[in-house]
């Protein structure tokens, strides 16, 4: 959201029980100007429900908020209309090597865990679990970083970006699974949601999004485009919650839908044993490019563009139930396994998944593994 709205830009002041955990040098230390600087920059290291919720109210330009290792229980949303600055972000992260949980089970019903309507946020190094609706939600922000982060067994969709004016925003290193909406019969819980808005810029890189109800990725009536690199989806619209009314759609990645056009970029993605199609344009007439993306068995096609104008080259599909593709007359498919005639590298040779399931990487990256990669730079994701 831009900075000249004129939103949120009142003088600060502190509780008593920050100001004692201040004065205790223990819990809580905050560094800021004076209370009547309505740019007073701020740095608070919280190991409590209370002190966090204090906190991330307060946050302005310049903050830092670190959660000290534990389990945090919300009673209501985390919810901020700050903006920081680019110089000046708001910050959000885990305290040093430490595992902070939010856990939003003591949530009102409907009410989603955290809810970012600011520009220039980090969040980092924290887990989001257990809301009845969704995890976190950034609304119509900009310059945004959230990086390392866990959103799972959410009420809705684990991490949404939604809103106009929403760009310039890097999602890197997200692990989002077991995202289940009951009242919907699964319908709308995806691991990463970029849906019904706009805006420039904004990346996806390093994600698993895994064993959600509804898609791995969903960019529902998303108006411009998204680039999604080096980030996997599998296992998704699989009806774990035992719903007899189940409507989860499985797919990897749904890259499109409601009537937008966009020219989504997506390269060196993995798809695999979703319910539906591991890449589908999902009726979005845009151009989308993917290049060097892999589909290895789905339950419907590896790619499904049946009616826009995109561009395929060197992507891998694999034993999909329905078949490699489904593609329009107005694609251009260039040097793909389907093209080639060759279904199955040389070099491909593992297909087991099971170190893909590993821990990541000491800085967030995605687990080392061979699962599906081909050992060339000609086609197929590298799977790193």
């Amino acid at each position: 959201m831009s900075t000249s709205r004129g939103r949120h830009r009142r003088t600060r002041t502190l509780s008593a029980a920050v100001a004692a955990a201040v004065a205790a040098g223990g819990v809580g230390v905050w560094a800021a100007a004076a209370p009547d600087d309505a740019g007073a920059a701020g740095a608070v290291v919280v190991s409590t429900t209370a002190q966090l919720e204090e906190a991330f109210a307060a946050a302005g330009p310049g903050t830092t908020i670190q959660l000290r290792g534990g389990t945090y229980y919300p009673a209501k949303s985390l919810k901020s209309q700050a903006d920081g600055t680019a110089q000046r972000r708001i910050t959000v992260t885990a305290h040093g090597s430490e595992k902070p949980v939010v856990d939003g089970s003591k949530l009102p019903a409907g009410e989603w865990l955290v809810a970012i309507g600011g520009d220039h946020w980090t969040l980092s190094g924290l887990t989001f679990r257990n809301s009845r609706a969704h995890g976190v939600v950034v609304t119509s922000s900009v310059g945004g970083i959230f990086r390392n982060l866990t959103t799972h067994g959410n009420g809705d969709s684990g991490f949404t970006l939604r809103g106009e004016g929403t760009r310039d925003n890097l999602i890197e290193n997200l692990d989002s699974y077991g995202n289940y909406d009951a009242k919907n019969h699964g319908q709308n819980a995806d691991g990463l949601a970029i849906k019904f808005g706009s805006g420039t810029g904004n990346r996806v890189v390093g994600a698993r999004l895994y064993n959600n109800a509804d898609d791995g990725v969903d960019l529902w009536q998303w108006a411009s485009p998204v680039r999604i690199e080096r980030s996997w989806a599998y296992g998704n619209g699989v009806n774990r919650w035992k719903d007899p009314a189940f409507e989860g759609n499985g797919n990897g990645f749904k890259l499109g839908g409601g009537g937008a056009s966009a020219a989504h970029v997506v390269t060196g993605n993995a798809a695999w044993d979703n319910s539906k199609h591991g890449f589908t344009e999902n009726s979005n007439p845009g151009a989308l490019r993917l290049h060097r993306n892999t589909a290895y068995a789905n339950d419907a096609s590896g790619y499904y563009f049946a009616t826009s104008p995109s561009r395929l080259s060197r992507n891998l599909a694999l034993d999909n139930a329905t078949g490699a593709v489904k593609l329009s007359p107005r694609v251009v498919s260039a040097a793909n396994t389907w093209d080639t005639g060759r279904a199955r590298p040389a070099g491909l040779r593992n297909t087991d998944p099971t170190s893909a399931y590993g821990p990541r990487r000491a800085d967030g990256s995605l687990p080392a593994t061979t699962f599906l990669a081909t050992g060339t730079p000609d086609i197929g994701a590298e799977m790193k």
